[in-house]
């Protein structure tokens, strides 16, 4: 990590962001950015990070509510220091997460693979993930951007250096 960017590089993975507090003992409301939130909950250390601050966290209590997860952290025992950690983002180390199984894989690992449909249509290189309700793959050649959703059955092939994606009819001209 380098002095002024607090959020960690390929070393890590954005597990969610923290939206609000939860209750008045210090619980944090997170926004997770993954497709099953109670994974979050095996988790026991962790790093949150915003603009200048970040810091190594032992999660002392994780649970999920249903599409939130609740977080409870050493050192944040009421609602006013909650407060102060809205806007943080949770990280893990890449290294703590489980393998991937055979028809999984992890978004963080496309990044910067260069993109192509099925067709052999080149799109460019994935350089964002952008999180919300859907996942969504930015890919980026030039001045010319596509948002893809990161859905499983869009995703026909990875390797060590390309994604090839099979895409319904229309997907990439809702871009333009």
């Amino acid at each position: 990590m380098t002095g002024s960017n607090p959020e960690p590089s390929g070393g890590f993975v954005l597990l969610g962001t923290v939206i609000r507090p939860h209750g008045i003992r210090g619980e944090l409301k997170i926004c997770p950015h993954t497709e099953q939130p109670d994974g979050i909950c095996r988790y026991r250390r962790v790093f949150l990070a915003v603009d200048d601050a970040s810091e190594m966290i032992e999660c002392a209590d994780v649970r999920v509510s249903g599409r939130m997860v609740i977080l409870r952290v050493p050192g944040c025992g009421d609602r006013d220091r909650a407060e102060q950690l809205v806007g943080w983002r949770l990280w893990l180390p890449a290294s703590d997460l489980p393998p991937a199984r055979a028809d999984e894989v992890y978004l963080h690992t496309l990044m910067n693979k260069r993109a192509r449909t099925v067709d052999g249509r080149e799109l460019g290189t994935i350089r964002e993930l952008l999180g919300g309700g859907q996942e969504r793959l930015v890919i980026r050649d030039g001045d010319r951007e596509y948002l893809v959703p990161a859905v499983r059955t869009f995703i026909a092939l990875v390797d060590d250096s390309e994604v090839v994606l099979d895409l319904p009819p229309g997907l990439l001209e809702m871009n333009c």
